[in-house]
């Protein structure tokens, strides 16, 4: 079940919600925008852990864990573990495992700030107007942290961890569920 987009229209900037493959998402952008997505997509196939899939869902680009693999879904759709998109205003990459663990995201805001590049961000993307503001070594290096087990362990271990919290529960999550894992090289 695919979730309905809204069209919408941004004077040719925005994809609206008629593109639904990779191809056609990147056919919609104007020529400079097309070739920054695609150089960050190229980015993020090359560092992607082997399980995720590339899809067109929610008027995005999305790197998902296939519902074959994990159906246990909050909303019955695929996780997304990372994103790209073409705003009205800006270009972002959504890097949605980062913000699943506080040391992560602030390593991640550190490395970012030393590149000396603009650290432009929202609630759980990266936002740029050309390619050159984005740091794609980076971004590569925070794609290839989390395998699809491991992105999907601490999908789960937050959902319950939130679901203790909402019923006034003090459990505390295991803190191996939760650890940062520092050997990025397994794709498992």
């Amino acid at each position: 079940m695919k979730i309905p987009q809204v069209k919408r229209d941004f004077q040719g900037v925005c994809v609206t919600a008629t593109a639904t493959t990779v191809t056609q998402y990147l056919a919609e952008l104007p020529a400079d925008r097309r070739a920054a997505l695609e150089a960050v997509r190229q980015t993020i196939l090359t560092s992607l852990p082997a399980g995720y899939e590339e899809a067109v869902n929610w008027g995005m680009i999305v790197y998902q864990v296939p519902l074959a693999r994990c159906s246990d879904t909050y909303n019955g759709q695929p996780l997304a573990c990372a994103a790209l998109a073409s705003q009205k205003n800006h270009m972002a990459v959504y890097l949605l495992g980062i913000y699943m663990d506080d040391q992560v995201r602030e390593r991640f805001e550190a490395a970012y700030r030393a590149t000396g590049k603009r650290y432009d961000v929202g609630k759980s993307c990266v936002r740029f107007k050309k390619l050159e503001d984005l740091p794609l070594a980076l971004i590569g290096e925070s794609i290839a942290l989390f395998s699809v087990d491991e992105f999907v362990s601490r999908n789960h271990g937050l959902r319950a961890m939130k679901r203790r919290l909402s019923i006034g529960s003090s459990v505390p999550v295991p803190a191996a569920s939760m650890a940062v894992r520092t050997d990025a090289s397994s794709d498992g």
